[in-house]
């Protein structure tokens, strides 16, 4: 992760937080695990996939995940690194991501841009997120 040095302890901890979040959203990929995977959404965000398809608010985006993650068709492995943070206020952040599919012979790759929002509960939740596709791989 891409995370100055000197960082204060608060800020530290929600470098940790967003660590965490973003892992826990590898698992859930990486498990087809809708469940898991919508609980790491605020009620009101937006997400777009990696084929430009908006879905606006926790309940479309239950329905596309619960019919797609499931039915996923890759074969390997996905990796989600955190490569950088900017808090745009102390409780939002944007967070860039390196995604990896790896399978047996075939690697593909994302360059998600998650939005991320700190609740009064001091959980960080996925609130607008970019899932974009990366087509060639420098």
């Amino acid at each position: 992760m891409n995370h100055m040095t000197g960082e204060s302890t608060p800020r530290a901890a929600d470098l940790e937080a967003i660590d965490r979040l973003v892992a826990a959203v590898e698992r859930s990929q990486q498990d087809k695990d809708p469940g898991e995977f919508l609980g790491l959404f605020h009620p009101d965000a937006i997400w777009t996939t990696a084929h430009g398809k908006v879905l606006i608010g926790l309940d479309a985006i239950s329905e596309f995940t619960r019919k797609v993650l499931p039915a996923a068709n890759w074969d390997g492995r996905v990796t989600y690194q955190v490569v950088h943070v900017l808090f745009i206020r102390p409780d939002v952040a944007a967070v860039k991501i390196r995604q990896r599919y790896l399978s047996p012979g075939e690697e593909s790759e994302g360059a998600p841009l998650y939005v991320v929002s700190k609740q009064a509960d001091g959980r960080w939740l996925l609130t607008a997120c970019q899932n974009t596709g990366v087509s060639v791989v420098d």
